[in-house]
């Protein structure tokens, strides 16, 4: 077969990563998964300074512009004859820095969250088990390694079941709090946009699910699947991602008032509702980590492979040693007091947001002149170059914020 012929035929080659069947479904509940984990639990402690309404507006900001983002790199991957990650991608379009750069912004993302999730479940377990944070830590670790051991068809069948049942638990605890207690909208009127930046940042990385687009690739376009579910996944679960992000920090400042509430939202908020709250509050929780780890966890996975150049994600040695990679270094950080909860996951989103910004901008205008196959989607006028301009300039401009917050030029969002 010439290459114009396979352009013309849309058939995607093999590579060291391999191609599982995802549903629809599946899909969205990876993108869910991902997104409601550490962030969603950060929110409320992080945007109390700034307010609730502020919060809602960065999300919707962050929200659309970072779904822009992932329909760049869909689009990105459906020029591509050969599965690849994000940092593969990158090599291939932008050449070994921009290679390197998205590799780093995916480990230091990834991190940001696992390290968070290891702190915020060894916490909550702590609370339910009377152990300590570090042996509730390794508890929760159990079956989010084994999980991502088995692969991607492994965790969209998973990510599926658990985002249901996380999505029946918010909609418990959100309507239990506005006819119980209920909800004091004076706590959710207050706004102050002196302290809005870090709130965007915070918002940004809620939205983590970028990272997820080539996996989802290789799942709808595998044998079974239907590449065309792809954007429409992507638009659904981010919009999805957006409603439970305004309704969490809603019900807890709302009922709590910004000084009542904690950095893992749902240690507070569940014993300000009571008892039977508190478990449910804190299962919802440990079942958001828990998601969102799994997602990242088989991300930054594969990413490992794919930029490291292992022959391939199923060879027992090299799977061992990524898995090493993936699982080791949150939870030896984690507990040598480094980095705060809400801290991992604000300087992680501001960093990784920048690189999200301007690589899948870059490696969409090449691919779309260099590209080795028909699309059976495209971005359309949402590649424009001026919606291309803005997301490098929210993006970048959040990332600056952070690095003159660190060195205290700036006000510290809490």
């Amino acid at each position: 077969m010439s290459e114009q012929e396979k352009k013309l035929s849309g058939t995607f080659e093999e590579s060291a990563l391999k191609v599982e069947p995802l549903s629809y479904f599946e899909g969205v509940a990876m993108i869910v998964g991902a997104n409601i984990g550490a962030g969603i639990l950060g929110l409320a402690y992080g945007a109390r300074k700034a307010g609730w309404p502020v919060l809602v507006f960065f999300l919707i900001l962050a929200g659309v512009f970072t779904t822009i983002s992932m329909l760049y790199v869909a689009e990105t991957t459906l020029r591509t004859r050969k599965p690849l990650q994000l940092s593969g991608l990158a090599e291939k379009y932008v050449g070994q820095l921009g290679s390197w750069l998205m590799f780093a912004s995916v480990v230091i993302n990834s991190l940001g969250c696992l390290i968070a999730y290891t702190n915020g479940s060894g916490r909550i377990l702590s609370s339910f088990l009377g152990v300590s944070p570090a042996i509730g830590s390794l508890i929760f670790f159990v079956p989010a390694v084994i999980v991502i051991w088995f692969g991607l068809r492994a965790t969209g069948v998973s990510e599926k079941i658990i985002t249901s049942g996380m999505g029946v638990m918010i909609i418990i605890l959100v309507t239990a709090t506005i006819i119980g207690p209920g909800i004091n909208t004076e706590h959710l009127k207050f706004t102050n946009w002196y302290f809005a930046v870090p709130v965007f940042s915070l918002a940004i990385f809620c939205y983590i699910s970028q990272y997820l687009v080539p996996e989802l690739t290789r799942g709808f376009s595998a044998k079974g699947g239907n590449i065309l579910n792809l954007p429409k996944a992507i638009m659904t679960g981010m919009f999805i991602t957006g409603v439970l992000l305004a309704l969490v920090p809603m019900a807890a400042l709302g009922l709590q008032g910004r000084d009542s509430v904690s950095q893992v939202v749902t240690l507070a908020w569940g014993e300000a509702l009571g008892q039977w709250a508190f478990f449910t509050a804190n299962a919802f929780a440990l079942c958001a980590m828990m998601t969102s780890f799994w997602a990242i966890g088989e991300t930054m996975l594969t990413n490992v492979v794919d930029r490291l150049k292992f022959p391939s994600e199923w060879d027992i040695k090299y799977r061992i040693i990524a898995m090493a990679i993936v699982v080791v270094p949150p939870f030896l950080i984690a507990y040598t007091g480094l980095v705060t909860f809400v801290g991992a996951i604000y300087f992680a989103g501001a960093f990784a947001g920048a690189i999200m910004s301007v690589i899948p901008v870059m490696m969409l205008n090449k691919a779309r002149k260099t590209g080795e196959r028909e699309p059976e989607w495209t971005c359309g006028k949402l590649g424009h170059p001026i919606i291309q301009g803005t997301l490098i300039f929210l993006f970048c401009g959040a990332a600056v914020y952070a690095i003159l917050d660190a060195m205290q030029i700036l006000p510290h969002g809490w």
